[in-house]
């Protein structure tokens, strides 16, 4: 490829980029700060649950994903969340 293709490539690519921002930040900011509250909610009940499990040898490992399960659905999603974890360790 030549020097005027690849800047042409790259132009294309930073002006892809560039639309991609326009769009994702053109959403509505509530239902990020929304999703992002119910994430550290989640996080909150994961280490409740991790803390009084631990006398009944209980976890659920705290990640973005199981905090956000959490997070949406609350105590059925840890419920749900223990249910999966007992089950793949029989």
């Amino acid at each position: 490829m030549g020097i005027v293709s690849e800047s042409i490539v790259s132009l294309v690519l930073v002006a892809v980029a560039v639309i991609v921002l326009i769009k994702l930040l053109s959403q509505p900011m509530k239902w990020i700060f929304k999703l992002l509250l119910n994430a550290g909610f989640g996080f909150v009940l994961l280490f409740i649950v991790n803390f009084v499990g631990s006398w009944v040898n209980i976890s659920i490992a705290m990640t973005w994903l199981n905090a956000l399960i959490v997070g949406v659905f609350g105590l059925p999603g840890a419920a749900i969340l223990i249910l999966a974890n007992w089950l793949m360790g029989l």
